[in-house]
């Protein structure tokens, strides 16, 4: 299938993404794999990384893990999260929300979404809150910010702890902030697809506690601390981070800004295209630093304009088709606990949202395919405003 433009499908996912660090990556693989030291994780690669990501962010710490569920699974349970606690989370969004609650014991209840920016709802999730709750965990979604400053003031106001659900959000400001530095402690993704994103999996936890750090620190290799091996103070798990993984994003780390801004020049032109069509609502505009992971529509006739622009070699996504309280692994828990509650924005979310291709791969005129071939489909499928009502002739 051809474009418009003559080229072939334009793809969600680039499959050139490291196309421009091939020989940095084979160098290093070489390199690490030929070393004396023969060290392959949590060595002083992993240590420069999260030295790294620390200076950057301003944190006091910051822990390199094998994922971005890991690293929710880690903070968690270094806040003493268990049995018979409570943790409030989106009822729209990625499983971990609700699986990493669930792995250690505890119960995840859900709270609806703002219906604008589609995170987690300061009232509706302060509307949750039980003599159990221990903690509230918004998450930033698709490339929009949760309101952290009102779930940072929710948290103080009720004695909660705050966990931030940063994974795709690496690189967005909000208030002067980054995000990851709200609350008790933010996590990072690093799998391919995220805005720093890298050949394999990874993730990170980044916070201004060091006691939580070191719980991390030493859960994240099966609850030793690095002084000596095989001397085991907590049960922890295999979290551990790649030497290789590491080096290759210190190579990576100073051209994410140009990468970022490349995605936001993408995205602010499909939302000046696609501000005004009927039946598209493009995500909300944001005066602060974003990070631009993905570009999420609203689109009342979501599936056809999905095969549209199909048709028209452009490839998209659907994250979330169902909101987790209906996801078979998590409605018994949603029923047990919260029996009879709604989630109509998170249910809505889930039937409207698309995202187009926003990647920095992209070209402009493939941007400008992408935009067209969405107007084009909201503007022949105009919704017909109703008739005005026949008045009727006046008598002579």
């Amino acid at each position: 299938m051809t474009t418009t433009t003559g080229r072939d499908t334009i793809p969600f996912f680039p499959p050139d993404l490291f196309h421009d660090d091939r020989e940095t990556l084979l160098r290093l693989l070489y390199e690490i794999g030929t070393a004396p030291e023969q060290k392959f994780i949590l060595g002083a690669h992993t240590a420069r990384f999260e030295e790294a990501l620390r200076e950057q962010l301003g944190a006091t710490d910051v822990v390199a893990c094998s994922s971005g569920t890991s690293a929710l699974h880690l903070v968690l349970a270094g806040l003493g999260i268990g049995p018979g606690d409570e943790v409030v989370v989106p009822a729209f969004g990625c499983a971990p929300l609700a699986a990493a609650v669930l792995h250690l014991g505890a119960v995840p209840v859900f709270a609806d979404i703002d219906p604008r920016t589609l995170t987690l709802g300061p009232a509706d999730a302060e509307r949750r809150l039980t003599a159990r709750t221990r903690a509230v965990m918004p998450a930033h979604m698709f490339s929009v910010m949760a309101d952290m400053p009102a779930f940072a003031a929710l948290a103080a106001a009720h004695g909660l702890r705050l966990v931030e659900d940063s994974a795709v959000a690496q690189g967005a400001v909000l208030a002067g902030r980054p995000a990851g530095m709200w609350g008790d402690a933010g996590v990072y993704s690093f799998v391919q697809v995220k805005s720093f994103g890298m050949p394999g999996e990874g993730g990170a936890v980044v916070t201004r506690n060091p006691e939580l750090a070191r719980r991390a620190r030493m859960l994240r290799n099966h609850g030793q601390d690095g002084r000596r091996r095989f001397v085991h103070h907590e049960i922890g798990l295999n979290s551990r981070f790649d030497e290789i993984q590491a080096a290759f994003q210190l190579h990576r780390l100073p051209g994410l800004p140009a990468r970022l801004e490349r995605r936001a020049r993408i995205a602010a032109h499909y939302t000046e295209r696609l501000t005004g069509l009927p039946g598209i609502t493009p995500p909300p505009a944001d005066p602060d630093g974003r990070c631009h992971y993905v570009y999420t529509l609203l689109a009342e006739d979501r599936d056809a304009l999905r095969d549209h622009l199909a048709r028209h070699g452009v490839a998209t996504h659907v994250y979330y088709p169902k909101a987790l309280p209906d996801q078979a692994a998590f409605a018994p828990v949603a029923a047990a606990h919260q029996p009879g509650a709604a989630w109509p924005h998170a249910r809505r979310a889930a039937d409207l949202q698309l995202s187009l291709p926003v990647h920095h791969r992209l070209d402009d005129a493939q941007v400008e395919h992408i935009a067209e071939t969405v107007r084009g489909h909201a503007l022949r499928h105009r919704p017909t405003p109703p008739s005005p009502p026949v008045r009727p002739e006046r008598s002579a």
